[in-house]
């Protein structure tokens, strides 16, 4: 076995962190280069990049999942972490060709798909949601890490050292992959030849989709899902470049901003969401999270200084806890076989977002004039006399962040819809099952036995 040691979550963990540690370095130099690209129109290309990339990541990624469960999880991890960080170096070479790369390295940029199957060949079933949650904790701490690091050192030494750390770290990211990650899937599930066959249900991404339907519950859940994470992102796309440009931060303060949100987010998922789960259920934990990204997007869409944008990003703490109790809620009312089946269609939800959000975002931000002059106008006017807006007399004087009222509204109907989530009872989950094979047949008119003869639902209805 090619690696070192056993395979790991450690070995997941390290790959990574050191991936989006890389790209976090460059918080602050890709805002500048951004806008010295696309001094017109900054926001609308900066969500069509991140729209074109999203929408490539959710096309390939079922396709990259099923080759990697054909050919083995190393090849793919070392292939999605390489095509990931390959725009990097370009950033000071050749900013055109750097988001030209970035838009089509979407078709690679799948990692996490890869990391989570490379988690679940070495974990068993009990272990994988501390395991994932281990993964996706790594992945906050390096994003609350990095931003402050690129700030500080662009700032003191210029944002060329930083390209040159954060390709540094992609390359002993590469290094890592090559050298110390053994390989997760066993040889005797692996075909000899690699010409084995990949049928298109493997590699259809909207295979997942199609199934919604089949399960009001689940049709409920995906929709929420769907109407609360389009805005969220969106907001992941542009947020930085608006708290820079529009409200007037300065890059130490936005990285600063990351970091204090990014420390508080994780507070809310472990500490406070668990509290919650206990005490007011796993419906009303969803709940609350909704109504707290309602708050915060519409303070964030209204806001117009600094301490306002602090406040709500406390807020966005505190809405992060929405979609681990959604995943929680799926997890303990879906059946055993039927879990990566569902959990597959909010992951591929997630995904049409990342592609569908930014893109939204940037398209809003033009529709209501919301433009960029130079940086150093943002920097050394004052705040409150918004320099940036191309249009001070008009309505985005009074509204500076329109795309993230629109994404209030849309929270606000996955509120609505997630109410009408039914509550089940889990105390009967673990008698459910038999209910399903053994009930059926002895009460042919139940509501089981109903719908048995059509589609079977994915999510146990335990309420009976």
């Amino acid at each position: 076995r090619q690696g070192i040691g056993e395979p790991s979550v450690y070995h997941a963990v390290v790959v990574i962190f050191l991936e989006f540690f890389a790209w976090g370095l460059l918080t602050t130099p890709m805002l500048t280069v951004l806008h010295q690209t696309f001094p017109q129109h900054t926001f609308l290309m900066n969500g069509l990049i991140h729209g074109v990339k999203g929408l490539l990541s959710f096309l390939s990624a079922p396709l990259i999942g099923a080759l990697s469960d054909v050919w083995g999880r190393k090849s793919f991890l070392l292939l999605t972490v390489f095509f990931t960080c390959a725009p990097i170096p370009l950033m000071k070479i050749s900013p055109w060709w750097y988001f030209a790369v970035i838009s089509m390295s979407g078709v690679f940029a799948v990692t996490f798909s890869v990391i989570f199957a490379y988690v679940a060949d070495i974990t068993q079933e009990h272990e994988r949601s501390t395991a994932y949650g281990l993964v996706s904790a790594t992945f906050a701490a390096s994003l609350v890490t990095s931003p402050a690091i690129g700030a500080y050192l662009s700032q003191a030494y210029g944002d060329t050292l930083v390209v040159v750390l954060a390709s540094g770290v992609a390359l002993l990211d590469i290094g890592f992959i090559l050298l110390a990650v053994p390989e997760s899937l066993p040889e005797e599930m692996r075909p000899v030849s690699w010409g084995a066959p990949i049928s298109w249900e493997q590699a259809d991404p909207f295979a997942s989709l199609r199934k919604v339907g089949q399960d009001s519950t689940v049709l409920l859940i995906c929709i929420t899902v769907f109407l609360s994470y389009l805005p969220e992102a969106g907001q992941y796309s542009s947020f930085f470049l608006y708290l820079r440009q529009v409200i007037g931060f300065s890059s130490e303060t936005v990285a600063a901003f990351i970091g204090v949100v990014g420390i508080l987010s994780i507070l809310a998922q472990t500490v406070v969401l668990g509290i919650l789960m206990r005490s007011i259920g796993n419906k009303n934990t969803i709940l609350l999270g909704l109504g707290f990204q309602i708050l915060q997007l519409a303070w964030y869409g209204f806001g117009s200084q600094p301490w306002m944008m602090w406040a709500a990003g406390a807020v966005a703490a505190m809405s992060s806890i929405t979609f681990p109790a959604i995943s929680a809620m799926v997890s303990r009312n879906a059946d055993p076989d039927q879990q990566g089946v569902v959990q597959g269609m909010i992951t591929g939800i997630r995904g049409l977002c990342n592609g569908l959000g930014p893109a939204l975002y940037g398209f809003v931000f033009y529709l209501f004039h919301v433009e960029l002059n130079e940086m150093a106008e943002v920097e050394t006017l004052g705040k409150a006399s918004k320099p940036n807006m191309a249009n001070p007399t008009d309505e985005s004087s009074i509204i500076p962040g329109p795309p993230f009222l629109f994404g209030a509204c849309s929270v606000l109907l996955s509120l609505l819809v997630a109410l009408c989530i039914p509550e089940h009872n889990l105390a009967l989950r673990s008698g459910s099952h038999k209910k399903h094979s053994n009930g059926a047949q002895s009460h042919p008119h139940s509501p089981q036995a109903a719908g048995a003869d059509g589609k079977e639902p994915l999510l146990e209805d335990s309420s009976v």
